[in-house]
């Protein structure tokens, strides 16, 4: 519920603070007096389009704030999901809006987004306005207070998941499908570039050893004249390393009877010329092995300039790249013979997701078909004791050709007020005052399923007087009992019905005309109520007809 209400340089409005309680609260005023300057701030807390029109003349910026209660209306979880303070159930909303442009959204002193306050406040505020009646002609709506009243979420939801399962299948058969048919078109290049590639039978590595290899043909000569000079430096008869070391070595082993450390020295030139010994083997195989091979080093050629072909055709730089080009080409071409088979699977996935959807569908329009049967009785009990006695209103279901996110359900409100004529569209042969009579008690009904918000009928009244218009505040009288009820109104029966009254007026100063608003104590009450029966001038009739209507 509203609990408290603060605006501040908002329109005609320069300050104002309004405390409300629970139960039936009415807010009249003449014409013109500022009641739906008070909506549109309260428009602003639902995150309604902010108009620096809206500002009071100089004032740098306006203030429009806030206090619920939301006790089980599902507001602390949103609040939870957004990063928002929620320790209890108090919710405060601010808006503020600079002369610059510039607006701002405050939930609990924390900034928020637009479409957080715009989720949140759906759950606090009902404001309900004489367009709003025309939603009765509007298939969402209906549908959407049918599923409410059938009080089967589960249902709904099993839809829902149905309905996005045949979705998602769809969308998988369609990408398939298209698919197929762009591989179809590229199948017979890709089937040559992955023969040229499966030719090429690469190997990881190749082009180093290649290159390698090419390095050592192509210098063949050279490299053999240069390791006949390491031979012959090693073991020639003028310089025989070995020789030499051998020699050094037995010279050692005669002075190590005499000196400590000679022993370990002969050692050390054992390891010399068994490395060297070594060495000296190793280039020997090696000038042996190299020879100039012509023949080889063009298949050496031919194979690098194979590879750097690949490599620039397919734009990658490594071997590894192409065979992992190769094992692609394999998958997809893969992917194109199996293409019929993965669609037929698909399509088998599609009409299981069809067949489960259709009997989701089914399940829901029963649930609603039944609930659809209760707001029929509901609204016809209701609509009598709004002064309809003939009424006749029916709810007819049509199936669609194929089913949406709501279902397979078309649904029409049909309506009829007299016992002669067949019920119609609700929309094109009720009058203004039937809708709102038939809105108000859809309210009254919807309220009992739910937990309601704060709800705020603007004018609702409109088109009706007299003993329909006490009826009128009786029912939103019992909606109290689910909901905190506000009423604008301009019919002193209704006014008389509220448990508090506050009085909308305008006043002239100095700097201009301020609106303001107030609650009534029980006298103010009469001279409000007689003033809205007789007018600008109160008559002895009319304050006994207004302590009347308030049952004084």
């Amino acid at each position: 519920m509203l609990t408290s209400l603060h605006i501040s340089n908002y329109a005609l409005i320069e300050h104002l603070e309004l405390t409300l309680d629970e139960g039936f609260s009415v807010i009249t005023g003449e014409t013109g007096a500022g009641k739906s300057i008070i909506l549109g701030a309260l428009g602003l807390l639902q995150g309604n389009r902010a108009d620096v029109k809206a500002i009071k003349a100089g004032a740098k910026k306006c203030v429009v704030e806030g206090e619920f209660v939301a006790d089980g209306l599902g507001v602390q979880q949103i609040l939870r999901d957004a990063d928002i303070d929620c320790e209890d159930s108090t919710v405060i909303i601010r808006r503020e809006i600079a002369a610059t442009g510039k607006s701002r959204t405050f939930i609990n002193d924390t900034p928020a987004t637009l479409a957080t306050l715009r989720e949140v406040s759906m759950r606090l505020i009902d404001i309900h306005s004489q367009h709003q009646n025309l939603l009765l002609g509007h298939e969402t709506f209906i549908i959407d207070t049918i599923d409410c009243v059938a009080g089967q979420p589960k249902v709904l939801e099993a839809y829902e998941k149905a309905y996005a399962d045949w979705q998602k299948s769809e969308q998988r058969l369609k990408a398939l499908r298209e698919e197929a048919a762009r591989s179809q078109g590229d199948q017979e290049f890709m089937r040559f570039q992955l023969q040229q590639l499966e030719e090429a039978d690469l190997k990881s590595g190749e082009l180093e050893e290649l290159e390698e290899e090419q390095q050592t043909l192509a210098h063949a000569e050279d490299i053999k004249a240069a390791l006949y000079r390491a031979t012959g430096a090693l073991s020639n008869d003028e310089t025989d390393v070995s020789a030499s070391l051998r020699q050094a070595i037995e010279a050692l082993n005669d002075a190590s009877e005499y000196l400590a450390n000679a022993a370990d020295l002969a050692e050390r030139l054992e390891s010399a010329l068994i490395e060297i010994d070594d060495v000296s083997n190793e280039v020997e195989n090696e000038a042996e092995r190299i020879e100039f091979d012509p023949r080889r080093l063009e298949f050496v050629d031919d194979r690098i300039g194979t590879i750097m072909t690949l490599l620039r055709k397919h734009h990658v730089e490594t071997v590894d790249e192409l065979i992992e080009k190769t094992e692609s080409l394999r998958t997809s071409l893969d992917a194109v013979d199996n293409a019929e088979e993965r669609i037929a699977e698909q399509e088998t996935i599609v009409k299981a997701a069809r067949k489960a959807l259709i009997a989701a569908a089914s399940r829901l329009t029963e649930v609603r078909q039944k609930a659809a049967h209760e707001i029929e009785a509901g609204l016809t009990e209701s609509m009598h004791g709004l002064g309809m006695p003939h009424v006749s209103i029916c709810l007819e279901f049509t199936r669609r050709a194929h089913p949406d996110r709501s279902g397979l359900d078309a649904v029409r409100f049909l309506f009829s007020a007299n016992k002669s004529v067949a019920p119609q569209d609700v929309a094109q042969t009720a009058s203004g005052g039937e809708i709102a009579r038939l809105m108000l008690a859809l309210k009254a009904l919807i309220a009992q399923k739910k937990n309601m918000p704060t709800i705020i009928f603007d004018e609702i009244d409109t088109g009706v007087s007299g003993t329909m218009a006490e009826r009128m505040g009786q029912v939103m009288g019992a909606i109290c009992s689910h909901a905190q009820v506000l009423c604008i109104t301009h019919l002193p029966q209704i006014a008389a019905l509220g448990d508090h009254h506050y009085r909308v007026y305008k006043e002239e100063n100095e700097e201009g005309t301020l609106s303001h608003i107030i609650p009534l104590s029980t006298e103010e009450r009469i001279q409000e109520i007689a003033n809205m029966l007789s007018g600008a001038k109160i008559t002895p009739e009319a304050l006994a007809n207004a302590k009347q209507l308030l049952r004084l």
